[in-house]
């Protein structure tokens, strides 16, 4: 049998295989009190007894069946390996405090610089099939939220639990962008001395006071690796308002967010703008794709019924043999 054409969609029920086997452990080591009479044995001469133990020994082969089942066993009859072409794409995502301030109005009411950037950011999870995407999030320090990926799925719900403040009320856009020029560090898609493919998306509102790293020394690390930085910014110079009340500061800003990106061969867009998506589309798609590799599943036989139609019949075999023997003794 060729186990490479197998493979189960819910492994994680194999942990249930443990649970009758600790308790088989547990009752060798339990121990108990014996009284010991001299000579009892001569009382009474017992008739001996001695049950068989084959219904235990079908009754966990069908429980071990069961699992099976539900570990949702597949053949793959037919496998094929499909190449694409695509982009190399990391959101960096802005989750300070700043990103709290409501600069923006939706449906007649306030709105957050954060709510303003998150139609973009599920435009291209949602638009951007053929990319792999990954995510790095900001505010006093940066992190990696999820690496390139094209389970867009899972993004998906991955964003919808970001807040501002989860990664503290300061904004490291320098550390957010060397996190994700780390994400994109991969030699095998290096010609020349630049990365091919591969592209950066900075969503903020470009007020950076915080981290080990400067916005400006970051773009110059993209340059030298080819790698383009998009900006969007996200907020106003206006007053905004900042939970229950007006406060003033925390604007928008536009020069930085427009150097980081004349400095990597990006653009610079505003998060409100109409058009915002589409035009980022374009400027990405003018450039060359790369091909990724993925395998294709094309047809798979489902197995749950099999197992789980010999778990049943191991089972009942098994209960009617206790059955049995609760009727009657074996005696030898």
């Amino acid at each position: 049998m060729n186990w490479e054409n197998w493979r189960f969609i819910d492994p994680w029920f194999f942990a249930l295989v443990l649970i009758p086997a600790l308790a088989w452990l547990l009752r060798q080591f339990r121990g108990g009190e014996a009284v010991i009479f001299p000579f009892a044995a001569q009382w009474n001469r017992p008739v001996l007894v001695r049950r068989s133990g084959w219904p235990l020994v079908l009754m966990t082969v069908g429980l071990i069946l069961f699992v099976f089942a539900i570990a949702r066993p597949q053949k793959v009859e037919d496998k094929q390996q499909q190449v694409i072409e695509g982009y190399d794409i990391v959101l960096v995502i802005d989750l300070s405090e700043s990103m709290l301030k409501q600069d923006y109005s939706v449906g007649g009411r306030s709105a957050s610089r954060l709510e303003a950037i998150k139609p973009v950011i599920e435009a291209f999870i949602n638009r951007r099939k053929n990319d792999r995407i990954g995510i790095v999030v900001f505010g006093d320090h940066a992190y990696t939220l999820a690496p390139l990926t094209f389970d867009h799925k899972w993004l998906r719900r991955q964003t919808g639990r970001l807040f501002a403040g989860v990664a503290g009320k300061n904004t490291a856009i320098g550390d957010g962008l060397g996190v994700a020029l780390g994400r994109l560090d991969q030699a095998e898609r290096v010609e020349k001395g630049r990365r091919l493919g591969a592209f950066v998306v900075l969503l903020t509102d470009g007020q950076n006071n915080r981290g080990a790293l400067q916005p400006l020394e970051s773009a110059e690390l993209a340059a030298s690796r080819g790698i383009p930085v998009y900006t969007i910014g996200a907020g106003s110079e206006q007053r905004a308002l900042f939970g229950f009340g007006p406060k003033l500061g925390g604007g928008l800003d536009e020069e930085t967010l427009k150097q980081i990106a004349d400095a990597t061969g990006g653009r610079y867009f505003r998060a409100a703008d109409s058009g915002t998506v589409a035009r980022a589309f374009s400027e990405i798609d003018r450039t060359q794709k790369i091909e990724f590799e993925a395998t294709s599943y094309l047809l798979t036989e489902e197995w749950f019924p099999p197992f789980a139609t010999l778990g049943f019949v191991f089972v009942g075999v098994a209960g009617m043999g206790l059955w049995f023997q609760r009727g009657g003794e074996v005696i030898q």
